[in-house]
């Protein structure tokens, strides 16, 4: 089964985020308190545990959830392979994959230290398209109808 293993929010852009207890979701905007929230197609960024851990494999230190900046750190699902349009619940919010990676303009501490940073292209963002709370603990499934690589 696959989970949110952490929440993670900050309140500017460009800084590590810290991870919360819980999270409120709202449509088009993302998660409530946080600096990258708003009205646009990367509303909330996720990254698998599994692709954390392919950093510290490599010697990389400290990678606690928040690290890559993402908002929700999962286990058990490969986020990277899901194609753009795939409707994801998370706990009991619904919501839709509009962009697999991003582009580092400024790169990171992590990227400054090894040379390079998973997050460019394992990281995905989602767009919410229906509210609700989310926890660590909770569920994430692909919805029906949605097609999975």
């Amino acid at each position: 089964m696959a989970v949110i293993e952490a929440i993670n929010i900050s309140d500017k852009r460009g800084v590590i985020k810290h991870p919360v207890p819980s999270a409120e979701l709202r449509i088009d905007h993302g998660i409530v308190g946080d600096a990258h929230a708003g009205k646009w197609h990367r509303q909330i960024s996720l990254l698998a545990q599994e692709s954390i851990d392919k950093m510290t494999a490599l010697g990389v230190d400290g990678l606690d959830p928040g690290k890559f900046a993402e908002n929700i750190t999962t286990k058990g699902i490969s986020l990277h392979t899901l194609p753009v349009g795939t409707r994801l619940y998370l706990g009991p919010c619904l919501t839709e994959v509009t962009q697999i990676g991003k582009e580092c303009h400024q790169h990171c501490e992590i990227f400054r230290r090894i040379g390079m940073c998973i997050m460019p292209k394992e990281g995905i963002f989602v767009k919410v398209l229906s509210e609700g709370t989310i926890r660590p603990g909770d569920e994430i499934r692909i919805a029906e109808g949605s097609e999975e690589s």
